[in-house]
């Protein structure tokens, strides 16, 4: 089948940096949910093609002409530990339609599976979708998703679950990791070879600089740097922001055990996994500064070949991550609240832990307090903030315009995948829509709410 002009530039690599194979065939695929808008701006040939053909080609049964599937070799540190060789264990990268790679993900072992079984469950695959795309619609750059489908099989976790695919759309899925799989073999021919197809497929403009090597460090540590900024400004939590999870691009990517915070706690952790807090909200920044220091060192020496030089050269450019995150971060809050001034910024972030206040909410509501009005009367030290915010704000902007309604709540997400399991996707098409325009007050005005005490979600999972 022909859905648009598909081709793999990563397959005109050496072979060393992937395996060549076909996505696992799956018994009985039947089209979940179908991303037409992005299908449209990537300029896919679908309006001939039936839900039951897109369920062939998005499972993986039937491979697009002009696609040449394989797999990605990477390592990574995962949660501080070296792991020499990862790989795409359950994904298979299509190839790239308009510059954009479309990957399988669960669709079947790799030789980068470890021992597991290449599939994805529903509940995953249907909260990749959902977040993705709210991600997308809150302005955050982030990985997409253009397909779900459901495989007709079972896949074993701790009980027997429905398999499903997503199908993900990135502007590559070029990792830290995979620059330190080659550092990491002293592979400096492939080295180059990956630095060369990054800058002219992310960067080109780090062609032209004196030190190609130097210029790619710090244009991937300055989007690193706006991207984990925004994550902040929204109580975003990826949760396992491995060096395998950290893409090039400067895009979110790996929606596992993430969530959206309800509550503000500075220190919440979400992940089953992250028993030591690695990955809580108020670390993030830190990790993304850690795990830039790494992709430094993998390209030490394509930066020069006098190895203290390298590391000098290298290690100001990882410490202008600091500033830059600094920066990035105080514009995002300042463009929350109204006013430039990081310690009115951070006294409002201390008085929503002091008060348990909700994220979202608590920015939501700035817009109606600008002139008069107060926080809930339990909310004792936001109501002291508020004199002194007001002072200094210009009350004709509308803060509504950056601060949304909606985000995709734990709770809410739990119920979709629970419904999802007996055969029902209203709740995801509902929740879909709403989230689509999360800085709207949907019509559905629960949608908004935070938890009650028993609807909190105290973990996540990643689903693998």
């Amino acid at each position: 089948m022909t859905i648009g002009p598909f081709n793999n530039t990563y397959a005109g690599l050496s072979d060393r940096f992937y395996a060549r194979l076909l996505p696992t065939p799956v018994q009985s695929p039947k089209l979940l949910k179908f991303n037409h808008t992005l299908a449209a701006d990537l300029g896919l040939t679908t309006s001939q093609l039936s839900a039951e053909d897109l369920a062939m080609i998005f499972s993986g049964n039937s491979i697009p002409v002009g696609a040449d599937p394989l797999a990605m070799a990477y390592a990574g540190h995962q949660f501080g530990g070296w792991s020499p060789q990862l790989g795409d264990g359950r994904a298979i990268l299509l190839g790239e339609i308009s510059g954009f790679d479309i990957q399988l993900k669960g669709s079947g072992r790799t030789p980068w599976s470890r021992g597991g079984d290449g599939r994805a469950w529903l509940g995953p695959v249907l909260r990749e979708y959902l977040l993705s795309e709210s991600m997308n619609a809150l302005g955050i750059p982030t990985t997409r998703a253009l397909a779900a489908v459901s495989t007709g099989e079972s896949v074993m976790r701790e009980t027997l679950l429905p398999g499903a695919i997503v199908t993900r759309v990135a502007s590559s899925h070029l990792r830290v990791g995979t620059f330190q799989y080659f550092a990491a073999r002293q592979d400096l021919e492939a080295l180059q070879e990956l630095l060369n197809y990054a800058i002219n497929r992310l960067y080109p403009t780090a062609q032209g600089a004196e030190n190609p090597a130097l210029t790619f460090l710090q244009m991937v540590s300055q989007n690193q740097a706006k991207l984990v900024a925004k994550w902040m400004g929204v109580g975003f939590i990826h949760g396992v922001m491995n060096t395998d999870n950290c893409a090039i691009s400067g895009e979110t990517i790996d929606y596992g055990p993430c969530a959206f915070m309800d509550d503000y706690q500075s220190n919440r952790v979400f992940s089953s996994i992250d028993h030591q807090g690695r990955y809580a909200y108020s670390n993030q920044p830190r990790l993304a500064h850690w795990n830039l220091a790494q992709l430094a060192s993998s390209l030490l020496p394509l930066i020069d070949p006098d190895a203290d030089k390298a590391v000098e050269m290298a290690t100001k450019v990882i410490d202008g991550f600091v500033g830059d995150y600094q920066n990035d971060w105080q514009a995002v809050f300042a463009a929350k609240i109204g006013v430039d001034d990081p310690a009115l910024i951070s006294s409002l972030l201390q008085a929503m832990e002091l008060d348990k206040a909700d994220f979202t909410i608590t920015f939501r509501a700035l817009n109606d307090l600008k002139d008069k009005g107060s926080f809930s009367k339990e909310q004792t030290s936001l109501n002291q903030w508020l004199p002194e915010w007001r002072k200094r704000l210009d009350t004709s902007q509308d803060l509504n315009l950056v601060n949304p309604a909606l985000i995709p709540r734990n709770h809410q997400v739990e119920e979709m995948i629970d419904q999802a399991q007996t055969g029902n996707y209203e709740h995801f098409e509902m929740l879909l829509s709403a989230l689509s325009t999360p800085f709207q007050a949907p019509p559905e005005a629960k949608l908004m709410d935070a938890p009650k005490p028993e609807e909190v979600v105290q973990a996540t999972f990643c689903g693998t």
